[in-house]
């Protein structure tokens, strides 16, 4: 298994020479192996590693006793620990998804900010093989296109998010285990045949195993390397295309105060494509928006490119229309109302509740020679440095801050690019994005190291937390 891993990571450029590498460790069979494997050939790549561990409060006390097995494993090799929570149900009720898109979307926000604070450089998941052939099958069955096919990727770049273990089965990883003499734990909910992808793994799988091809996981997972190249290919191409044949229509205000965003395309351009590009032009400017267009939206949007109907409307995802003029096809949506303005004392120690993000806010006052475990000493403010009380606020135009590891003072309107954050997020998150201010200055911002000019490593410090509420 190592070999096979060490391979895959060199074909796929996964690892440089100095990455600081956290592996996110759950407890289960595939990401203990991650760890071991990495582990055995850390010196070879040259990397350092770390663990980190994200709670979803889904099983209760199973769930911390993962924890706990976490923390002690990486104890072991004396690895610096990492961990996170969040209330997942409690977030997928409020943002009306599944415990599933919730528990991802509050894993990656974890490891974004992991990144930002200057933790790791990249994170390690443990997707494997089996867990490719399973994804392209489910996609298929639900109908996706080559997109979709294409799978897990080795490498999100976006998110600096690697999987070195795409190569190896399951089957290896646990004989891999069993010859270290390495235990692990077992998820009980990975039984659960409610979820689509558990009855994908121990009934869809293993029949088609059996009654028509006993390898069929290689097969699979192949397809999604075919596909993924084809999708990097496209991807070029259309972003060209993009480019030269869209245009971002001016935003228009509305009778409710609301602006429109708009992008439009010549239509006597677009049907000199051939289909296929025109599909994925039109997808693009979907995700343009932030918005999916599955096969029917697309077929839809090019009835109406064809039609004569200058008249003529289409409803999309995502609060999108699409219309059409003599000339062009366009797509708006109503951005709504700008996010209001909030503003909060905070005072030192205690805490506040900010509404418009859903989270509170709280100042602790320690002793960074105390031994509290889990502090970042880049996240420790000067008590002495720092006002009585601060203000929570989200941030305004010309905002600047200073965070630890960068050379001058940095628009906050900059620090918040989809690049520096390690996720894309909407304008009414950026908008809304808090900062803690004394006597005038920013002294904390989320998801950034503190200003080097304000810490501190001894004496009464001052440690900032936001927290979810729920």
């Amino acid at each position: 298994m190592i070999e096979k891993a060490q391979k895959y990571i060199s074909e796929q450029r996964l690892l440089q020479p100095g990455d600081r590498v956290a592996v996110a460790v759950s407890g289960g069979a595939d990401s203990v192996a991650l760890l071991r494997a990495l582990l055995e050939l850390r010196s070879a790549l040259g990397i350092v590693l770390s663990v980190t561990h994200f709670n979803h409060r889904i099983r209760g006390q199973e769930a911390d006793a993962d924890e706990q097995f976490t923390r002690e494993l990486s104890g072991q090799f004396d690895l610096d620990f990492h961990a996170g929570s969040a209330n997942v149900p409690a977030y997928a009720r409020e943002h009306k998804v599944s415990l599933e898109t919730a528990a991802r979307e509050l894993r990656h926000a974890w490891f974004a900010r992991l990144i930002s604070e200057g933790h790791t450089n990249k994170i390690a998941t443990a997707h494997t093989l089996d867990d490719q052939a399973e994804t392209v099958l489910m996609r298929v069955v639900r109908g996706a296109g080559t997109r979709g096919l294409a799978g897990i990727s080795p490498w999100q770049r976006e998110k600096r998010l690697i999987r070195p273990l795409l190569s190896v089965t399951r089957k290896e990883i646990e004989s891999y285990l069993t010859a270290l003499g390495q235990t692990w734990r077992e998820d009980s909910s990975n039984r659960d045949l409610a979820h689509t992808r558990n009855r994908v793994r121990h009934e869809l799988l293993p029949l088609l195993e059996q009654d028509y091809n006993p390898g069929i996981r290689q097969p699979l997972a192949d397809l999604a390397e075919v596909a993924r190249a084809e999708e990097d290919y496209w991807n070029l191409e259309i972003k060209a295309l993009f480019t030269r044949l869209v245009r971002e229509g001016k935003p228009r205000r509305g009778p409710n105060q609301t602006e429109s965003a708009a992008l439009a395309v010549d239509i006597s351009a677009l049907r000199a494509l051939p289909l296929a590009v025109q599909r994925r032009l039109l997808r693009a400017m979907g995700e343009w928006f932030g918005a999916a267009f599955d096969f029917q939206h697309v077929r839809r949007l090019l009835a109406l490119g064809n039609s004569k109907e200058t008249k003529a409307s289409v409803k999309l995802p995502c609060g999108l229309a699409a219309s059409r003029s003599y000339r062009e096809l366009r797509l708006s949506r109503d951005r709504g109302p700008s996010p209001a303005a909030y503003s909060y004392t905070l005072p030192v120690p205690g805490e506040v509740q900010v509404p418009e993000l859903g989270t509170v806010v709280k100042a602790h006052v320690i002793r960074p020679e105390s031994g509290r475990s889990g502090y970042n000493s880049a996240l420790l403010l000067d008590r002495t440095l720092l006002a009585p009380e601060l203000t929570v606020r989200n941030w305004r135009a010309g905002d600047r801050f200073f965070p630890a590891h960068t050379k001058s003072p940095k628009r906050v309107k900059a620090l918040l690019q989809a690049a520096r954050l390690g996720r894309h997020v909407s304008p009414a998150e950026r908008k809304a994005w808090p900062v803690v201010e004394s006597a005038g200055e920013l002294v904390w911002m989320r998801g950034f190291p503190a200003p080097v000019a304000f810490t501190t490593e001894s004496g009464l410090a001052v440690l900032i937390e936001e927290v979810i509420l729920g």
